[in-house]
C-alpha cells in the first residue's frame, strides 16, 4: 500500500465483506486483522475502538452509495419519474438473486443488529438513510416539476415511504429466500408513482 490512508481503506474494504457475511457483532478484531494482513497497531491507529470502526464503515458505505445515487438521479435522459423507477428497478435486479446484495446491503444488514447496541452507529445509520431519502425526495421533486409525477404527492413523505418499502422488501426477501417481496414492492412503487397504468 502506497499511502497510510490506503491501509485504512484496505481495513474497511476487507472488513466490509466479512461483516456482510456474518454481522458486526460476530466478526471479531482478530479475523479482520488476519484477513487484512495488518497488525493490531495499524487498526488502532485509524480506529480508537471497534465501535468507531463501525461508524467509519457505515459513513464510507453511505458516501459511496450517495455518490452512485447522485450519478443516477443527475442523469438528464428521460423523465424524473423514469429515473426514480430506474433506481428501484436496479435495486430489484441487484438484490433479487441475492448475489449483488452482498455489496449493497450494509444498511440492511446492520440496522437491526447495531441500532440497540451502539448509539454512534445508530446515528450513522440514521444520518445515512436520511441523506438517501433526501436524494430520492429531490428526484421526486424533479419528477413533479417535469410533470411526470402525479399532482398532490409530497416528495419528502413519498421518498421515506418508498425507501422504507424497499428496505422492508430486502429484509423479507433475505428471510424468505424469495423474490416475491421485491415484486410486491415494485408493484406498489408503480402504483405510488402513478405508473401502474403505463
Amino acid at each position: 500500500m502506497d499511502r497510510p490512508t490506503d491501509t485504512r481503506a484496505h481495513i474497511l474494504d476487507t472488513a466490509e465483506g466479512l461483516i456482510l457475511g456474518k454481522g458486526f457483532s460476530a466478526v471479531g478484531l482478530g479475523p479482520i486483522l488476519a484477513a487484512a494482513g495488518v497488525p493490531k497497531g495499524s487498526f488502532y491507529h485509524w480506529f480508537p475502538s471497534k465501535e468507531a470502526f463501525g461508524v467509519a464503515l457505515l459513513e464510507r458505505y453511505f458516501a459511496n452509495y450517495l455518490e452512485q445515487l447522485d450519478q443516477q438521479f443527475g442523469a438528464t435522459n428521460g423523465t424524473g419519474r423514469a429515473r426514480v423507477l430506474g433506481y428501484f428497478a436496479e435495486w430489484m435486479d441487484r438484490h433479487r438473486d441475492g448475489g449483488a446484495c452482498a455489496q449493497q446491503c450494509l444498511a440492511v444488514k446492520l440496522a437491526a443488529e447495531v441500532a440497540d447496541l451502539s448509539e454512534p452507529m445508530r446515528r450513522a445509520l440514521e444520518t445515512g438513510t436520511q441523506r438517501i431519502t433526501a436524494r430520492i425526495a429531490a428526484a421526486l421533486e424533479s419528477a413533479r416539476l417535469d410533470g411526470s409525477l402525479p399532482g398532490g404527492l409530497e416528495p419528502a413523505s413519498l421518498a421515506v415511504t418508498l425507501y422504507a418499502l424497499w428496505i422492508g422488501a430486502s429484509v423479507l426477501a433475505k428471510a424468505q429466500h424469495s423474490a416475491q417481496p421485491f415484486e410486491a414492492a415494485w408493484h406498489h412503487t408503480l402504483h405510488l408513482l402513478g405508473a401502474d397504468a403505463l
